[in-house]
């Protein structure tokens, strides 16, 4: 079977690394099973999107950063998201593939581009399911703490954490506890997430309208303890809270009508969880002082502080089910990323085996096992701001995207535009780039490390493997690798 581009008659560059896939859904057997609709879709976009950036992140931000303000970066970071996801819908309903902005780049602005977005993917959401990991665990072991089990503290933290930590021991198993749930197909694993996302979103719920009643409006004051720019640099961490919709788009082939869903179910995840996120983050600082805020399992104990401890239970739990969500929608974008550039040649194509479920095995399991490593023995904070630096120039180089191709190929079909082009997307660019340099300096170096890493790969191996290389372009199905 083979593959056909959306525009036969258009000239694809196939030599050198600006080469292009062609713009199009795949029309082969992709070895993926197109099973879910757009409410599980938009269930993966609110399981990403709402999870470890409000219920572990938010007090830490609050506390440190942001003060009362941190609604204020929920909005900024918002706004930027806003302005890239409306870049991601006009592409999700155009390039309805795996792979998101690694597919898209490759499409648009060549396979180099393509590359260093997909290796950047797969660093930045094996990160971010590491950095929900941690947010999981916390909740964890405050409920245990709540009923009086005391648990060892080598297995409670991260070396460095807490006095005697010595691993994360719940967050590892959770991460290998995703891969297990993803290795049992799609279709499973989405029915699982739908129902999830449902019990979190009830709980969020609950949050905001029981904690109404005990906001006390001097908490809320100052507003902007640490000035304006506190809120800023709270917007640069939060950040990774509110792109889900991002590892969503990584499931275009496992969608049915994929060119209509995908857009929906993009805005309708991110505007669900925005309206959440502000009612949640004022709540929270509302009904404790921020500078008594905890720095994990903040909502638990804010509620124990106010004399609901059954309710702190109940959040918990709500907390641990959320964040869950979180890391199966971030294993399934990284597996897929992998699979995409495996599939492309960019990867050794032993990584795009599917199994008897029909789920890319081998990927799913790596990411697990690497995010273990990284939720079991690195600090919430280092490796969250890791997440963000990645997937705010992925957003740079999708907005740049979808200019690119507008103005040179508006023939082709796109089931939804994004509005005010290019106002719209030069906004997404600016909104991260600015973002990007509220980072900390040790984010770069260990960012430019994986990119020289990176870059050694493709000059090495992927350059002369890619199918486009060797005059495929992209349009005959790879042959399946041996078991």
């Amino acid at each position: 079977m083979t593959e056909r581009s959306s525009d036969p008659g258009a000239k694809i560059v196939t030599r050198g690394p600006l080469r292009k896939k062609p713009i199009g859904p795949a029309h082969f057997e992709t070895g993926l099973e197109r099973s879910i609709g757009l409410w599980q879709l938009t269930a993966i976009g609110l399981g990403a999107i709402i999870g470890a950036g409000i219920f572990a992140l938010a007090g830490t931000v609050a506390k440190n950063d942001a003060g009362p303000a941190v609604t204020i970066s929920f909005v900024i970071a918002g706004i930027a998201s806003a302005c890239a996801a409306f870049s991601y819908a006009e592409f999700g309903g155009m390039i309805p593939r795996s792979g998101s902005a690694y597919t898209y780049g490759y499409a648009t602005l060549g396979e180099a581009v393509g590359w260093f977005i997909g290796w950047d993917l797969l660093l930045e959401y094996t990160a971010i399911v590491a950095v929900v990991a941690i947010g999981v665990s916390q909740y964890v072991g405050y409920l245990f703490t709540s009923f009086g089990v005391d648990l060892p503290a080598w297995m409670l933290g991260a070396p460095g954490t807490g006095p005697g930590h010595r691993i994360d021991l719940f967050a590892v198993i959770l991460c290998i506890g995703v891969a297990a749930l993803l290795n049992r197909g799609i279709k499973s694993g989405a029915r699982t997430e739908f129902w999830l996302v449902f019990i979190k979103i009830a709980i969020v719920l609950a949050v905001i309208i029981v904690g109404a009643f005990y906001i006390k409006p001097s908490n809320l004051t100052p507003y902007f303890p640490y000035g304006f720019g506190g809120a800023v640099t709270g917007a640069a961490t939060v950040f990774f809270a509110v792109f889900g919709y991002d590892a969503m788009s990584t499931a275009a082939e496992e969608s049915k009508s994929a060119e209509r869903n995908l857009p929906k179910a993009v805005m309708l995840s991110l505007a669900i969880a925005m309206v959440l996120y502000l009612l949640a983050a004022t709540v929270l600082t509302g009904i404790q002082k921020y500078t008594d805020l905890s720095d994990s399992a903040a909502f638990a104990f804010a509620f124990e502080a106010v004399g609901q401890p059954v309710f702190a239970k109940v959040v918990a739990v709500g907390a641990i089910i959320g964040i869950f969500t979180v890391l199966f929608s971030f294993t399934l974008g990284a597996s897929r990323v992998w699979f995409a550039m495996s599939r492309d040649g960019l990867l050794p194509r032993w990584f795009s085996h599917t199994n008897a479920k029909r789920s890319p095995d081998r990927p799913v399991w790596i990411v697990g096992i690497v995010a273990a490593g990284i939720g079991g023995f690195v600090p919430i904070g280092s490796a969250a701001e890791l997440t963000n630096i990645g997937i705010l120039l992925a957003f740079v180089v999708v907005s740049v995207s979808v200019i690119v191709l507008r103005y040179r190929r508006p023939e082709v079909p796109r089931t939804f535009r994004l509005p005010f082009m290019p106002v719209t997307p030069i906004l997404g660019i600016i909104f991260s780039i600015w973002l990007v340099t509220k980072l900390q300096p040790i984010t770069w170096l260990r960012f430019v490390i994986w990119f020289i890493i990176g870059a050694l790969i493709y000059i090495f191996y992927s350059y002369r493997h890619s199918r486009l290389a060797h005059g495929e372009v992209v349009d005959e199905e790879p042959p399946t690798p041996r078991s």
